[in-house]
């Protein structure tokens, strides 16, 4: 059976206080990431991190960037590629008060 040449996928995670991959570019595609939006869904204001992981090389897309509470933003303005075995890392300053979406394109190499 052949692969699929374009696949939209939509990733959705809650944030944890430590950093956890949340999507890895599989075998024989690239991800293109067309938004990335975190929410901040308690009173409280926390901070999110996202960042771009290749081989051992780790990348902040955003750095403890402050989200108010009952706020969202988006973590990503343009595209990302996100080459096969690339991945996007999630982590906030505390548990359970910051949801993810990511929305992408895994196109086929």
């Amino acid at each position: 059976m052949a692969l699929a040449l374009n696949v939209f996928r939509t990733i959705t995670s809650v944030a944890t206080a430590s950093p956890v991959g949340i999507y890895t570019a599989p075998v024989g595609y690239s991800g293109v990431v067309l938004l990335a939006q975190a929410a901040n869904v308690t009173t409280n204001t926390y901070n999110v991190t996202l960042s771009h992981k290749r081989s051992s090389t780790t990348t902040e897309l955003t750095k403890d960037l402050y989200i108010p509470g009952n706020d969202s933003i988006s973590l990503i303005s343009g595209r990302l590629v996100l080459q096969q075995g690339d991945s996007l890392i999630l982590s906030a300053n505390a548990a359970n008060g910051i949801k993810l979406t990511v929305s992408l394109l895994e196109t086929l190499n």
